[in-house]
């Protein structure tokens, strides 16, 4: 029913054959047919894998110093702040030029406040 064919790998432009066999095993569970040679699939993952790892590692240096990242998708961050003996967060969304909002630590983005002269030293 299937027979050897050969493909093109999508990443590097070389022919690799897909066995009958492996046509059998990719028709049975759905799959599509491959687009890269198993090696260039592995290199794939593997530079996958370590992207994943680089930004594991960032997020745990972030979190290490006091930063609490709070969403990545807008670049929310806040960070705790002692003002008047009690620990409130100042927020920094991406694209703002400065920290100029805080919050209490039961508030969240939504009760965010301009910064006031008790954080800004003045």
């Amino acid at each position: 029913m299937y027979a050897d064919k050969i493909l093109t790998c999508a990443d590097c432009g070389q022919a690799f054959t897909f066995t009958a066999s492996e046509q059998e095993f990719y028709a049975n569970r759905q799959f599509s047919d491959p687009r890269r040679r198993s090696s260039c699939r592995a290199a794939r993952k593997a530079q996958r894998d370590k992207a994943i790892q680089a930004a594991k590692d960032t997020l745990s240096e972030i979190n290490a110093i006091g930063v609490q990242v709070k969403d990545l998708d807008i670049g929310l961050l806040d960070f705790p702040c002692l003002v008047d003996g009690e620990i409130v967060l100042l927020c920094w969304k991406l694209g703002e030029p400065t920290i100029s909002h805080w919050h209490g630590t039961e508030e969240g983005f939504a009760g965010r406040k301009p910064i006031d002269e008790r954080m800004s030293g003045e």
